[in-house]
């Protein structure tokens, strides 16, 4: 029986990250580490929709989706660089972006969700995307199909940008490391007006907060040992999977309200420090010469 008995689909982006001081690459994106971290936790069904690549690139990304039994039925590969990252890792295990390709191919074309692929998405307890995922005109097609959607709008999303997608979502994330805890409840005010039921700003080192109209949740992070830390790559999307993962199940069960979110804030601070214990988003180093 599954640990959490929901499916979820992450619809999007899936990149390689390239850490160019060992150049060895990752596989990740927001939309394919939420599938990943997902399935890890245990749910009933995890699955990955968006477009590859033609590159070794596309191929690594895909082989390692299928080692972690994720499931890639509405996927699309064409011909095309897949979206790259470059990355390195200071001494203090945050990951430092030196720049990408804008998602390769993925950045040219979009996923059009059809009346077939809105049957697949139907399946489904929820949708995750974010704003590197080129989803943004599609959501309005899963929102119809009647499936929740959460969203990550990372830490340089616009006014606008929000004020377009927010409507859309029913669970907001945002990064907001450096804001005043004054500025955090502020912009998760605002954004919650928009329109979604849970908004959650992660603050780094610090923690994170939810709010849901009623009431803000603030949690703090679970400290990992100098010698464990390998790479906070992901923990954000490590973070929001788990919260995410375990507040629907908790609703699926009966058990909303304050109690399940902070429960869920808990479980989920727990589980990015696990991440920040592995190399890369998740594993499957590939090293590359080029």
């Amino acid at each position: 029986m599954a640990a959490f008995p929901i499916s979820v689909l992450g619809f999007g982006d899936n990149v390689v990250d390239k850490y160019e001081h060992i150049k060895t690459m990752y596989p990740g994106g927001n939309a394919v580490n939420f599938a990943v971290f997902a399935k890890k936790l245990g749910v009933e069904r995890s699955a990955y929709m968006g477009i590859f690549g033609s590159d070794a690139e596309a191929e690594h990304v895909i082989a390692s989706l299928e080692d972690e039994d994720i499931e890639l039925l509405r996927c699309q590969q064409v011909l095309g660089v897949n979206g790259a990252a470059r990355v390195t890792v200071d001494e203090t295990g945050d990951r430092i972006f030196l720049g990408s390709n804008e998602g390769g191919i993925r950045g040219d074309m979009r996923y059009v969700i059809d009346r077939f692929a809105a049957e697949y998405v139907r399946g489904f307890d929820l949708v995750h995307s974010g704003n590197y995922c080129f989803t943004e005109r599609e959501l309005p097609k899963i929102k119809a199909a009647g499936v929740p959607i959460s969203f990550d709008f990372s830490d340089d999303s616009t006014d606008e940008y929000f004020e377009q997608i927010a409507p859309f979502v029913t669970y907001a994330f945002m990064s907001m490391g450096d804001a005043s805890l004054e500025d955090i409840k502020s912009k998760l005010e605002w954004v919650k007006a928009l329109g979604p039921q849970i908004v959650c700003a992660s603050r780094g080192s610090k923690g994170s907060v939810a709010y849901d109209g009623e009431n803000f949740y603030e949690q703090g992070i679970k400290p990992v040992a100098p010698e464990d830390l390998k790479d906070a790559m992901a923990a954000g999307d490590s973070l929001l999977t788990a919260f995410l993962v375990t507040y629907l199940s908790k609703q699926k069960a009966g058990e909303g309200g304050a109690g399940a979110i902070r429960e869920s804030l808990d479980f989920a601070a727990s589980f990015a420090a696990e991440t920040c214990k592995v190399e890369g988003s998740w594993g499957h180093p590939l090293a590359y010469e080029y």
